[in-house]
């Protein structure tokens, strides 16, 4: 796509399919840029610093030429490209836009061996990632795959924490497990490390789908368990 065709809609509400138009959300002190990529509709998030323009690609899905076009549109500074886990929905374009713009990749190490290119960083449950003047945190979800994280941003003001959580937490639950021991472990990483850590209005960003918040998904944590998946 020519990045002049593409037009990015400010009127943020997280729903985004294939081939529509990226949605950009203003927080304090950064801009988040959610666009729909591929034929499994991967949710692709461009989060940009908004005092230094250095910017931070997650999941560098599929479609190389549309997250060009946005990254030319918004990212005067790609900094970094994290890709939250192995499975190859999630990396398609990774290495056209990492050899396309120069920037460094990360990635948990457990995941990163699939990876079509080796991570610059190793990141690690409790690491943090500065973008500009942004920081993530890095939060470590055993279950999905070994090495999924999930990487959490609050805001500029500390009013709300922003989640971007891959494949291992959706609307309506945690992401597809092998087996009960890692639905087990997924579920009880997504319960202690998220929904313990992290308040009601913290915004969940999710690898496919809709966004959500932990104070919608909160009540349903027995009956995910209960029902096992």
């Amino acid at each position: 796509m020519d990045e002049h065709l593409m037009v990015i809609d400010d009127n943020y509400t997280g729903v985004v399919s294939q081939g529509s138009q990226p949605q950009r959300r203003t927080i304090p002190g950064a801009t988040i840029t959610k666009m729909s990529v591929g034929p499994m509709d991967n949710n692709t998030y461009l989060v940009v610093c908004s005092a230094t323009g250095h910017s931070v690609l997650i999941d560098a899905a599929n479609e190389a030429d549309r997250i060009s076009s946005l990254i030319d549109r918004n990212a005067p500074t790609l900094s970094l490209i994290v890709t939250t886990h192995q499975h190859a929905d999630h990396w398609q374009a990774l290495a056209d836009i990492a050899g396309g713009t120069d920037s460094p990749t990360a990635a948990h190490e457990l995941d990163a061996g699939p990876l079509p290119v080796a991570p610059d960083r190793l990141l690690a449950d409790r690491d943090t990632v500065s973008v500009g003047e942004l920081t993530f945190d890095v939060v470590h979800l055993i279950g999905h795959t070994p090495g999924s994280i999930a990487l959490a941003l609050t805001d500029a003001e500390g009013a709300r924490t922003h989640l971007f959580t891959g494949d291992s937490l959706f609307p309506g639950g945690v992401g597809k497990t092998g087996s009960p021991e890692d639905f087990t472990r997924l579920l009880d990483d997504v319960t202690a490390k998220l929904f313990d850590r992290f308040d009601d209005e913290t915004v969940v960003y999710p690898g496919h789908g809709k966004d959500t918040t932990l104070g919608a998904e909160r009540p349903h944590l027995d009956d995910w368990r209960a029902r096992g998946w």
